[in-house]
């Protein structure tokens, strides 16, 4: 008995069921054990809760042209959002005290998630510092995951553009 072949649809399928789990996983832990989330935290959050649709659409669309074009269309959001996990992770590695991600003037991503947290403060409300490593999972940090999962994402995401690319081509 063999797997079946993962097709376009498939990895699309799945990594759209993935960024469900992690948008859904956030929340869940976040009330469950009173984690404190941060600003670059919310932003992760918010980038699943993004790569979601577009991991659906390409899924849908995934025979057509349409579904590689939605697809490429995501690896900005999943490449944002492996800069930020990397860079919440640089912060979490420095020695306690001597960093911090609260500078003077908010920057962007501090302004997006001041302004969704105003909006909806259940979902994005940021309430920790970025340098704070609350939970470990196996070793490793909810931002070192979250790198993780970000560059499955990019990994996957060519992978299917390169076999609906073949597909065309045959």
């Amino acid at each position: 008995m063999s797997l079946p072949p993962f097709t376009p649809r498939l990895i699309w399928s799945v990594l759209a069921a993935a960024a469900t789990g992690l948008a859904a996983g956030s929340f869940v832990l976040t009330a469950w054990l009173d984690l404190h989330p941060c600003h670059l935290c919310i932003f992760q959050r918010l980038l699943f809760m993004l790569l979601l649709p577009l991991g659906l659409l390409a899924a849908w669309l995934a025979p057509r042209r349409a579904g590689a074009w939605i697809g490429l269309a995501s690896l900005p959001f999943a490449i944002a959002g492996m800069a930020t996990a990397a860079y919440q992770s640089w912060l979490q590695w420095q020695p306690p005290g001597s960093i911090s991600c609260m500078a003077g003037k908010p920057g962007l991503i501090e302004q997006l998630v001041e302004w969704l947290g105003q909006r909806l403060p259940d979902l994005f409300m940021a309430t920790g510092f970025c340098e704070d490593a609350e939970l470990y999972v196996l070793g490793l940090t909810l931002a070192n995951w979250a790198f993780l999962a970000f560059a499955t994402w990019i990994v996957l995401a060519i992978r299917a553009l390169f076999q609906a690319r073949q597909v065309d081509a045959d």
